[in-house]
């Protein structure tokens, strides 16, 4: 089971989650607000104390709750879309292998996109916003970029499976 595979079983992703996640409402409000909320979440124990707890609770459901409150896509057929159906691919790697030419970007985009969060987490620790910007951008970048990535990735695994190709309407 693949590292990815482990965590979107944490977030209990199933069929009908993954099919709601396609949902571009779904995927750009997890991308624009998601980090954002989870910052000002934790930023706010300076004004809140241990009572920070609850909005970061909230904001940590609300991650969880995205890829469900939204209805299955009218239609896959646009970036964002496909750059979950690229992650669902990739989770599946282990069962039916991509092309080689896509198994090392993701790994390292994934690093520096966790390269940024460490930088989020320092700069919130010491509530340094120049040292939490850096690791947002930081991290933003090997986000998008791995989701450009699962797009690249989805349109050359699409027609090698018959679920792959269901995906796409």
């Amino acid at each position: 089971m693949t590292f990815e595979r482990k965590i979107a079983a944490i977030f209990n992703m199933s069929e009908t989650t993954w099919e709601r996640h396609a949902n571009p409402w779904s995927g750009w409000t997890r991308i624009i607000t998601g980090l954002p909320l989870l910052i000002l979440a934790f930023w706010s124990r300076i004004w809140l104390g241990w009572w920070a707890l609850i909005p970061i609770v909230i904001v940590v459901f609300l991650i969880w709750l995205n890829p469900r409150i939204f209805s299955k896509p009218s239609s896959t057929n646009n970036w964002i879309s496909k750059s979950v159906l690229g992650e669902r691919i990739w989770l599946n790697r282990d069962n039916i292998s991509v092309p080689q030419h896509h198994c090392r970007v993701p790994n390292i985009l994934s690093a520096i996109s966790a390269l940024g969060g460490v930088f989020v987490i320092l700069g919130l620790v010491a509530l340094s916003i120049w040292i939490t910007l850096l690791g947002s951008t930081i991290h933003y970048f090997g986000k998008l970029w791995y989701l450009d990535r699962m797009v690249w990735l989805y349109e050359d695994m699409k027609e090698t499976n018959a679920d792959y190709q269901s995906w796409l309407y």
